[in-house]
Formats: C-alpha cells, structure tokens, sequence
C-alpha cells in the first residue's frame, strides 16, 4: 500500500528537501565559474580604450543633458560629501566593499538556503555584468570626480578606494563608467531578495529597497558616477533579465528536445 508521501500530488517535508538539494549545483564547479567570469569581466574591463579628451567629452554632454532635464543633481551631492565628513568618509567604504560583499553575500545565501532559485538569479547577474562590459567598450565615460569643480572624496579625506583616484586606481579602468555597475549589482540584490522572500517577509522589501538607494545616492556624493549612469545599471539589470530568461527557456525547449530523440532511437 502506497504511504501518504507516495500519494499523487502530495509530498513530505524530506521529499521537499530532497528535490531543493537535487537542484543545487555543485560547489566546486560554481565557485570556478564565478571566478572564471570575473577574472574575464576584469580583464575586458581593462582592455576598454581609455581616450581621455573623448571620454570627458561625453561627460560633458551627460551633465548637459541632465540640466536640459533637471537631473544634475551630481554636484550639489559632492558638495553635501565634501563639507560632511562624516557622510563621505563611511561613503568611501560603502562604494569600495558593499559592492561585493552584499552581491557575494546574496548569491551565498540563495545558493544554501534557495538552491533551486539560485541558478535563475546567479544568469541573470551574470548576463547583467556582460551588457555592462559592452557598455564600458562602447562608452568609455570620464567620472565626474575628474572633471573641473568635482572633488575626489577619496584624495580629499584620504580613505582607499577601489576605483577611486587613489593608487589602487590604476587596478581598474577608469573609464568603465556607463552604465553603473554599482547600481546594477544593487538592484539585482533588491530583485532577487524581494523575489525570493518578499512575500513571507514582508519587512525585507524596504530593507532590500534601501539598498540601490544608498548606493546610487553613495555614487553621485563620491563623485563616481551620474544620475544617468544609475538609470544605465537598471536598464542593464533588465536587459539582464530578458537576456537571463530567455537562456533559460531556449535551455528548457532544447533538453526536452534532446531527451525525446533520445528515447525515441532504438
């Protein structure tokens, strides 16, 4: 006779954990795919022309652009940093570690406690970070923070930062501005939380929300970014997702695919 955990449509609590652990990549395997895909985002990122008289061109146009439409609000924040230590000081630490750390802890915390939304969301940040190197290719942009009457939050207080005007920064390119990655990674981390526990945690909404908000507030006061940068992150975070989707789908058209011609070879 059948136990209750075999009956149709029903399922035991250790049936549901198995079928979550099924779904779970392999760590060793994920962990060098994540590394693999940042050691190449690097290096493209790197490889970006750095012509400085265009790219500060485009600056230009970016902030000219703004103020037609009322959105050059970039140096009025710089100044607000510049004569407030005490927000540009923790700024400066903000812009350079939750960058990573909240995004790594996010994928962390999907991969032990949502392994079967993990892989979803983990080729969604991936195919974000790759339509942000196409941007960087296409774009190269100068950051406010080296254009005339914008101050360096990072030399002015004497903090490190990674993509600062400080020593570390010839570590990275420094035109890589458009669109902001800053605000991608942050509003994947939004999406995601909220997606993944929005509705049994209603109080995780605002606190995900506050996130991108500190952070595009964080990279207009640092004078590392524009307001339109923010608005490029987001709308490399949907393209993200649209490009994230539809992999999965082609994915799960063609194994079905695979499997039936397969079983139809005698």
């Amino acid at each position: 006779m059948p136990t209750t955990d075999d009956a149709p449509g029903q399922s035991s609590p250790d049936g549901a954990v198995a079928r979550r652990r099924a779904r779970r990549p392999r760590l060793w395997p994920e962990l060098l795919l994540i590394a693999i895909c940042y050691g190449c985002y690097s290096m493209v990122r790197n490889l970006v022309p750095t012509d400085h008289a265009t790219a500060a061109h485009r600056a230009q146009e970016i902030l000219s652009l703004e103020y037609d439409l009322n959105l050059d609000i970039e140096y009025t924040l710089n100044r607000l940093f510049v004569y407030h230590a005490w927000l540009a000081i923790p700024a400066n630490y903000f812009y350079a570690t939750m960058h990573f750390a909240v995004t790594i802890g996010v994928l962390v915390w999907l991969y032990a406690r949502h392994p079967d939304r993990y892989a979803t969301y983990r080729t969604v940040l991936f195919a974000t970070t790759m339509v942000g190197l196409v941007g960087f290719w296409l774009y190269p942009l100068a950051p406010p923070r080296m254009l005339p009457g914008f101050t360096d939050t990072v030399i002015s207080f004497g903090t490190w930062g990674i993509y600062g005007s400080s020593p570390m920064a010839s570590m990275s390119n420094q035109y890589a501005a458009m669109p902001s990655m800053h605000t991608a990674w942050a509003l994947w981390c939004a999406v995601t939380v909220i997606g993944v526990a929005g509705r049994r945690r209603p109080w995780t909404v605002p606190v995900a929300a506050l996130y991108p908000t500190v952070t595009i507030f964080v990279i207009m006061g640092t004078a590392n970014h524009y307001l339109l940068d923010a608005v490029g992150g987001a709308v490399a975070l949907a393209c993200g997702f649209a490009l994230g989707h539809g992999a999965f789908r082609a994915f799960a058209v063609l194994v079905p695919a695979r499997t039936t011609s397969q079983s139809s070879t005698p």
